[in-house]
């Protein structure tokens, strides 16, 4: 008994490091297969402009989609009360600002976290037909988006964007691992999003 206790316990002790280290281990991945969609999560946006954190993401998707990797861009993400522009409509102008077809991207204007997000884009997914996607977000992000991409059917890979405030920093780099470690742990006990909050815009 005593060591099946102490199993448990090594175990338990064991599940937060090891969770921490899958989170950063998905971040230094760049997958490049083709896919259906290039998916980019939202993010800040002021009057239409995107964000540092948005812009390095959004750039990441231009690469992509120049590459081939999928004839298709996908922008998520709401807006607040207040705002003149959902996250997912700027990221579209700006997607088509710098030469993508505007036929080739679609902006899903819903989310206001990326469990909101992915339920939205379930819909866009089957009525296209699509089933593929490679993700694009900041790296400490990419295990926790996988993850919800596959509970909404989407199989998934990640590219996320290496430039901007998120990834600059070693002390700012800690920090979302740990958070992305405490939410995805969230997501799965409570299948909800963490309210969790980064000051990286």
């Amino acid at each position: 008994m005593r060591w099946l206790v102490a199993l448990i316990l090594v175990t338990a002790l064991a599940i937060p490091p090891g969770t921490w280290g899958w989170v950063w281990y998905t971040a230094r991945q760049d997958d490049r297969a083709t896919s259906d969609a290039i998916v980019v999560l939202g993010a800040s946006q002021y009057n239409g402009v995107p964000s540092p954190v948005f812009e390095a993401r959004l750039r990441q998707a231009q690469v992509l989609y120049l590459d081939g990797v999928a004839p298709h861009i996908v922008t998520v993400g709401g807006k607040q009360p207040d705002d003149a522009f959902t996250e997912a409509a700027a990221g579209r102008n700006w997607l088509i600002e710098v030469g993508i077809p505007a036929d080739h991207v679609v902006a899903v204007e819903e989310g206001s976290d990326t469990l909101q997000s992915f339920q939205a884009m379930e819909g866009v997914f089957e009525a296209n037909g699509w089933e593929t996607a490679i993700l694009v977000s900041d790296p400490w992000h990419s295990l926790r988006s996988k993850v919800m991409a596959a509970d909404h059917g989407i199989e998934a890979g990640t590219s996320p964007a290496r430039s901007g405030p998120a990834v600059i920093e070693r002390r700012t780099q800690l920090w979302y691992i740990t958070r992305e470690t405490a939410s995805l742990w969230y997501y799965w006990i409570f299948n909800d999003s963490s309210d969790i909050r980064v000051n990286a815009a």
